[in-house]
Parts: C-alpha cells; sequence; structure tokens
C-alpha cells in the first residue's frame, strides 16, 4: 500500500477532514442522496461530494435540494476551492472533478459523458489513500466500478447501496467487480462511516 501523504497544516482554523468520502449516483439517485444526508449527522468530521450524472445544458438545482436534508452547507465544487470537514460540495455540471492536497480541481468540459465517478474516485484513491470513502448509488451503465478498484487498491473502503436502489446497474457493477466492501441501507451507512474514522490513527 502506498505512504499517504502528510496532511497539510490547518488553513486559519479550518477543519481537515477526517475521511473525504465520494458518493456516485445517476438514474434514481436523487432520493438516494436525500436518505443519505437525512441520516448523516451533521458533525461527522467528514466531508462529503456527490458525483451525480448531470446534462452539461443543465442548470443544477442539486445543491439547493440537498441543503434542505442536512444542516452542513451544501456547496457547488469549484476550481481551488478548499476541502473543509462538516461539508457537502456538488460537482458542477459539464465537469470533471479532482482532488489535490484537499483542494478542488474542475476541468471543464468534462472528459467523457457518465465517467465523472470513475474519474473522482481515482482521483480520490490517489490523494486520501486510506482517507479515501467511494459510495455507489442507484443509477444505470457501471460509473463507479473503475473507481472503486482505485479506492481499495490505495488502501480506502467503498459502499453500494443495497437492494433499496430504484436502479440497481451500478451497485450490481461494483458488486459483481469484488471491489465493494460493505452492501447495505443509506440509513446504516453513516454509522458504519463513524467506526471506520475512529478505526484511523489521527
Amino acid at each position: 500500500m502506498k505512504k499517504q501523504k502528510e496532511r497539510p497544516a490547518l488553513d486559519m482554523g479550518a477543519l481537515l477532514p477526517k475521511l473525504i468520502v465520494g458518493i456516485g449516483g445517476s438514474a434514481g439517485a436523487l432520493n438516494a442522496y436525500k436518505a443519505l444526508l437525512d441520516a448523516l449527522p451533521s458533525n461527522t468530521g467528514m466531508s462529503f461530494v456527490i458525483i451525480s450524472h448531470m446534462s452539461p445544458t443543465a442548470h443544477s438545482y442539486l445543491a439547493e435540494i440537498l441543503s434542505r436534508h442536512t444542516k452542513m452547507a451544501v456547496t457547488v465544487a469549484s476550481e481551488a476551492m478548499p476541502i473543509e470537514a462538516n461539508q457537502v460540495y456538488v460537482i458542477p455540471p459539464d465537469a470533471d472533478l479532482l482532488i489535490e492536497n484537499y483542494i478542488f480541481k474542475v476541468i471543464s468540459p468534462r472528459s467523457r459523458r457518465n465517467k465523472q465517478i470513475n474519474v473522482f474516485f481515482a482521483s480520490l484513491a490517489e490523494a486520501m489513500g486510506e482517507r479515501a470513502i467511494g459510495i455507489v448509488l442507484s443509477g444505470y451503465d457501471g460509473d463507479g466500478t473503475e473507481g472503486c478498484k482505485h479506492i481499495k487498491a490505495n488502501g480506502g473502503k467503498t459502499f453500494a447501496q443495497d437492494m433499496s436502489a430504484e436502479v440497481d446497474f451500478m451497485p450490481l457493477s461494483a458488486q459483481d467487480a469484488g471491489c465493494v466492501d460493505f452492501v447495505m441501507p443509506l440509513d446504516k451507512i453513516p454509522a458504519k462511516l463513524k467506526r471506520l474514522a475512529a478505526a484511523l490513527k489521527i
């Protein structure tokens, strides 16, 4: 397993996340995002990054919608934005989202249609090592599967939504590839995340 890069110093008191949790979804995932945020406490010490397939021309209200389901701030990620704990970030439309040293990098236009989850998960794995979490929710196709492989290879953990997924292609693809650590209902994921964070060394 690759040695994790040293964590940078705190900037102006901003709290670095214990874990960065990538959450990938497509068709049928809106209700899953809502349910997961409803179940998450607002003080986990983690950051949550939602990678949702959106049309490049769509003006997304996803951040606004999701803000009604959590006390955490929900923000559309932007270039050079620092990633802080107890925050939710949403990928901007027509973009690939990457992470480097607790900072977002935005590449627009996106490189390929419906591959944004793989792109982000691979970057997350490289940047965060054992502090990377990937969660694959409802959706068609197999986006997220290759990304989960990267996360596991770098020491992180992966989740797939159980049979509650409205469209089960994406979570089943990841499971079939053997790269999912936990398959569980959305309301059980927060407690598992808390245990994974507690098991990490400071």
